[in-house]
C-alpha cells in the first residue's frame, strides 16, 4: 500500500458510516486521514483542547522514530509512519526529518545487544549496521569517544514532526469531508442494545455508528464513559532542553545529527537547532491518575503549559544530567534552559491497545500509541473498520489479549510502571515481569514448588520451565547438552535435557492448566463450530479434531483442538482471550460459550510408559484399540472424574487429563504415587518446547498468524475444502500457490543455539526470519522454524545471523522425529 493513501471516491452520505474520533492528537488525525482516504467521509474528530496543538502527548512529543523493535508488528507500524510522514509537509515544513538513528554501547553487554538489534532489523527489513567507535564519533562529533564501544546506525530513522504531521493530515481529511472540532469536551458515550450510538460533549451530542477513542492518556476516562475497560497507565517522563551550545552555533536546520540513544544510562538526545533536547527514563516511575489530569484551561490556570506537561522535578533530573555530561563533553559547561515531565501511556505489556470492544459494538480503541507507531496504527485500525481486518497481524495489540486477572487497576499500574523502567533495558525474550507474582497458579503449584520448579510467567500464570529435583538425572545422559553462550543460557537449564529424555524413554507429567479451555453447548453448537472452523467436525461424540480459525482472507486467526463430548457439548483448546471474543461475536443466541480455564486444570501424561501409568487407575479401556488417538472419554482416575483426551504435543503416547480445579491436587498426587515405580517425573515447558519442535508442532502467534495461510504454514491437512462453507473458504479457493513456507532448519554445529526472530539468509541475501527455535535433545541439534521462500529443497544450506555471527543451518524434511507416528499411535 502507498505510504500516502489516495482518496477513494466518497460514498454518499446515506452509505458512509458516521464516525466520531475522540482525540485530535497524532493518532486521531492520522486515523481521520486513513478513513477518509478509504471513502468514509462522515468523520468528526472531537478535541477538548485548541487545535492544532491541544495539549496531549502529541503536543510535546520529541518525535524520535527508531523503527527496530523485537515486535515485528511495532516495526511495521513504525516503517509505515516513516514512509507516510516522509511524504507529507505542512506550510513548507517536512513532517519527517530522515537524520538517521544511532544507538550507543558503553558496555560489552550493550554492544552484544546492538548486534542482536541489528539482527532484528535485518529480520524485519530495516536497514542498519553495527558501527565502530570511530564511526560513532563521525556521526555525532560531540561524543566522548572514550566511553563508547560501538553503535547501531539506522540511516533511515529520524524525527517525526508531530504537530505539522497532524496539520497535514487534518487538512487532507477535511478536504475529503471530515471535520475537526476543538474545545469540545466529551462528557458521555451514548449506547443502545449493546451498540454505541453517539458521543455527548459540553457543546452537544454527535450521533455515531462508530466511535474511536484516540484520547491518549485520557483513554481510561473515555473508556469508563463507554463501560469499556482500558488497561493503560499514564506516566510522566522527563525532558529538558539546554541553553544554546557554542558547538551548535549557526545551526540553520532543526536537526542534522542522528537521533541518539544512550541506553546504558536510559537517555536519548536530539537537536533543537543550537540546543540539545534530552529525555530520561532513568528516574523513578511517576504514575499519573488519568482521572486527575486537568483540562486545557485548568492546566493553564495552574501554570502548566499544557495538560500533558507536568512540572519538572529537579531531584529526579540530577543523575541523568551527570550521565549526559559524561557522554557529551559540550554539556559540561552548559545549563538546562527548560524542562518538563511529559505524560504518556504505558500498558502492562508495553504494546498498544487496539480494536473494537465486544461489550460495546462500534466502540473502538486506538490507545497507548506513540508517535513512532502512529500512522501505522491508524492504517491498521482504518483497515479493520472499513475492510474487517488489518493487512498486518496485530494479535499482540488487540484489547482482548488481556486476561481478566491482568485488568485490575493495581496490576495495570504496577506493570505499566515497570514497562517504563525497562524501556531501555536489555530484555531477554523469556524474561518475565517480577511483580505481581505469583498471581495465577494451578492446583499443582505446591507440589511443583516442592520439586524446585523454576517458573516463568505468561498470562499471569506461573509456568514451570524445569524442576531442580530432576538435576540428578543429568548423570544418566550419554553426554551433557552443549554449553551455551550467556544469552541463550539465561532462563535455561541443562535439566531440560534430562526431562526431555525422561519423556522420550519413560513418562512425565506436564502442567497444561494455563492452556485456554472453552465450553460450547446448545442445539446449534455443531453447526456453529463447523461454520467457524476449517476441519470436519461432524463426527460421533468422543472425536477430537485439530482445526483452524481463519479470517475472511484465509489468514490463520488461531488453531484449536475441538473435542465433541456429547451431541451438543464441545470442549475447545484455544490460544488466547481473543479466541473467545471472536467466537462470541459470531455465535447465535442458541449457542452458549463459556471460558472454563480458571475452574479446571489439566495434566499431560506423556511418554512410552503413559499407558502403564494410567491404565491401572481406571476401569475404562485405555488400550490403543479401546481408546484411539484423537479420541475423548469421560472416566475416572482413581477417585477423580476426568475428561481424557488422547493427544500429545510432544510426540509421545499419552493423554491430556482434565478435571475441576478443586480436584486437581488429588489428580496430581494420584498420578505421582502410581508412577513412582515407573520413574515418573514432572517436566517443564523448556523440555516441552524442545519436544514439540522436534515433531514440527506449530505454536500460533509465534509460528503463524493472520498474515499466513494454512498452506504456507504447513497446515493444509487441517482444511477440508469439501466439507461445505466455512469462514475463509472462498479466500483459500482463490489463493495462488504459496511463495513462502514455514521451513524446518537444523543447525549444522551441534553446539550452536538460536532463540527466534533471527534473520535467515539464502545465498548471502536475507530471505526470511526464524519463528520458534529450541535445542532438540533427541536429535542432538538445535531446531529452528523459519519463514523462507517456497521451494527450498531439504539439504539446502542457509545461514542464521546470531549476534552478528553467521550460523550455518540446513533445510530439513519434516517431521524431524518419528515420521511414521509410531510412538504416538501405539
Amino acid at each position: 500500500m502507498s505510504a500516502t493513501p489516495e482518496a477513494c471516491p466518497h460514498p454518499s452520505p446515506e452509505t458512509s458510516p458516521r464516525v466520531v474520533v475522540i482525540g485530535a492528537g497524532i493518532v486521531g488525525c492520522s486515523l481521520a486521514d486513513e478513513l477518509t482516504a478509504r471513502g468514509w467521509s462522515d468523520v468528526t474528530v472531537l478535541e477538548q483542547g485548541p487545535l492544532p496543538a491541544p495539549g496531549g502527548s502529541t503536543s510535546h512529543a520529541p518525535g524520535l522514530v527508531f523503527r527496530t523493535s523485537p515486535s515485528k508488528t511495532l516495526t511495521e507500524f513504525a516503517r509505515y509512519t516513516v514512509e507516510k510522514f516522509g511524504s507529507l509537509s505542512h506550510d513548507g515544513v517536512p513532517c519527517f526529518a530522515p537524520v538517521g538513528g544511532l544507538e550507543l554501547a558503553t558496555t560489552p553487554e550493550r554492544l552484544a545487544e546492538l548486534h542482536r538489534r541489528a539482527g532484528l532489523a535485518a529480520a524485519w527489513g530495516v536497514r542498519g549496521e553495527v558501527v565502530s567507535t570511530a564511526r560513532c564519533k563521525e556521526l555525532w562529533p560531540l561524543l566522548d569517544e572514550s566511553v563508547v564501544l560501538g553503535g547501531f546506525h539506522t540511516p533511515e530513522d529520524g524525527l517525526a514532526r508531530a504537530v505539522p504531521a497532524c496539520r497535514a493530515q487534518l487538512d487532507r481529511a477535511t478536504a475529503r469531508g471530515a471535520r475537526f472540532l476543538g474545545r469540545h469536551t466529551v462528557t458521555g458515550v451514548e449506547r443502545a442494545d449493546g451498540r454505541v450510538t453517539g458521543v455527548v460533549t459540553d457543546r452537544g451530542v454527535f450521533p455515531a455508528d462508530h466511535v474511536v477513542s484516540a484520547a491518549g492518556f485520557w483513554g481510561p476516562v473515555i473508556g469508563r464513559m463507554a463501560g469499556v475497560d482500558v488497561p493503560l497507565q499514564p506516566l510522566a517522563h522527563q525532558y529538558a532542553r539546554t541553553r544554546p551550545l557554542p558547538e551548535l552555533s549557526g545551526a540553520r536546520a532543526e536537526a542534522t545529527l542522528p537521533i541518539l540513544r544512550f541506553q546504558d544510562a536510559d537517555l536519548y538526545f536530539r537537536e533543537h537547532h543550537d540546543r540539545i533536547g534530552i529525555g530520561s527514563y532513568a528516574h523513578r516511575p511517576l504514575p499519573v491518575d488519568p482521572f486527575g489530569v486537568p483540562g486545557y484551561e485548568e492546566a493553564r490556570g495552574r501554570g502548566m503549559e499544557m495538560p500533558s506537561s507536568y512540572p519538572f522535578t529537579e531531584e529526579d533530573w540530577a543523575p541523568s544530567w551527570a550521565d549526559a555530561r559524561r557522554l557529551l563533553p559540550a554539556l559540561r559547561g552548559a545549563e538546562v534552559e527548560s524542562g518538563f515531565n511529559g505524560v504518556f501511556s504505558f500498558t502492562p505489556d508495553g504494546m498498544p491497545v487496539l480494536g473494537e470492544a465486544r461489550e460495546l459494538r462500534g466502540f473502538w480503541l486506538a490507545e497507548a500509541v506513540w508517535v513512532t507507531h502512529s500512522a501505522g496504527v491508524a492504517r491498521a485500525v482504518a483497515e479493520w473498520m472499513v475492510d474487517g481486518r488489518p493487512s498486518i497481524d496485530v494479535h499482540d495489540c488487540v484489547v482482548t489479549r488481556f486476561e481478566e486477572a491482568q485488568r485490575s487497576p493495581a496490576y495495570v499500574r504496577e506493570r505499566g510502571s515497570q514497562q517504563f523502567v525497562e524501556v531501555y533495558d536489555v530484555t531477554h525474550p523469556l524474561q518475565p515481569m517480577e511483580r505481581p507474582r505469583p498471581l495465577r497458579v494451578s492446583p499443582f503449584h505446591a507440589r511443583q514448588e516442592q520439586l524446585g520448579a523454576f517458573s516463568l510467567e505468561g498470562g499471569g500464570w506461573e509456568r514451570p520451565h524445569w524442576y531442580e529435583a530432576n538435576a540428578p538425572l543429568l548423570a544418566d545422559l550419554d553426554a551433557e547438552p552443549p554449553e551455551r553462550d550467556p544469552w541463550s543460557a539465561r532462563y535455561w537449564s541443562p535439566v531440560a535435557a534430562a526431562e526431555a529424555r525422561a519423556t522420550r524413554e519413560r513418562v512425565a507429567l506436564y502442567d497444561m492448566t494455563p492452556l485456554r479451555r472453552l465450553e460450547v453447548t446448545g442445539p446449534g453448537a455443531l453447526d456453529f463450530l463447523d461454520r467457524m472452523t476449517t476441519n470436519k467436525l461432524r463426527k460421533k461424540p468422543g472425536a477430537v479434531t485439530y482445526t483452524l480459525l481463519l479470517d475472511e482472507t484465509g489468514g490463520i486467526r488461531s488453531d484449536l483442538t475441538v473435542a465433541r463430548l456429547a451431541e451438543d457439548h464441545f470442549q475447545i483448546g484455544a490460544n488466547s482471550p481473543a479466541d473467545l471474543d471472536h467466537l462470541l461475536r459470531h455465535a447465535p443466541a442458541e449457542v452458549h460459550i463459556r471460558d472454563i480455564t480458571s475452574g479446571t486444570c489439566c495434566v499431560g501424561v506423556w511418554g512410552p510408559l503413559a499407558r502403564a501409568l494410567v491404565q491401572p487407575l481406571t476401569g475404562d479401556d485405555f488400550s490403543h484399540e479401546g481408546f484411539g488417538y484423537f479420541r475423548a472419554k469421560r472416566t475416572h482416575i482413581g477417585h477423580v472424574p476426568v475428561t481424557a483426551l488422547r493427544l500429545s504435543y510432544v510426540g509421545e503416547l499419552g493423554w491430556e487429563l482434565y478435571t475441576t480445579a478443586d480436584l486437581g491436587l488429588r489428580l496430581w498426587d494420584t498420578l505421582w504415587e502410581a508412577g513412582r515405580e515407573l520413574g515418573v517425573i514432572a517436566a517443564g515447558r523448556s523440555a516441552f518446547n524442545s519436544l514439540r519442535l522436534e515433531k514440527g508442532y506449530r505454536a500460533w502467534g509465534t509460528d503463524m498468524t493472520t498474515e499466513h495461510t494454512p498452506a504456507e504454514a504447513g497446515l493444509g491437512f487441517a482444511v477440508r475444502m469439501d466439507k461445505g462453507d466455512f469462514m475463509g473458504r472462498d479466500a483459500l479457493r482463490d489463493r495462488p500457490e504459496p511463495t513462502r513456507r514455514l521451513t524446518p532448519l537444523l543447525l549444522d554445529d551441534p553446539a550452536a543455539v538460536v532463540l527466534g526472530s533471527e534473520p535467515v539468509s539464502v545465498d548471502g541475501t536475507t530471505a526470511g526470519y526464524v519463528t520458534s527455535a529450541a535445542y532438540g535433545y533427541t536429535l542432538g541439534r538445535c531446531v529452528a522454524y523459519a519463514w523462507l521462500p517456497a521451494g527450498l529443497a531439504p539439504g539446502t544450506g542457509v545461514h542464521i545471523e546470531y549476534f552478528g555471527e553467521k550460523v550455518p543451518a540446513t533445510v530439513a524434511e519434516e517431521p524431524l522425529f518419528d515420521p511414521e507416528m509410531t510412538r504416538i499411535r501405539r
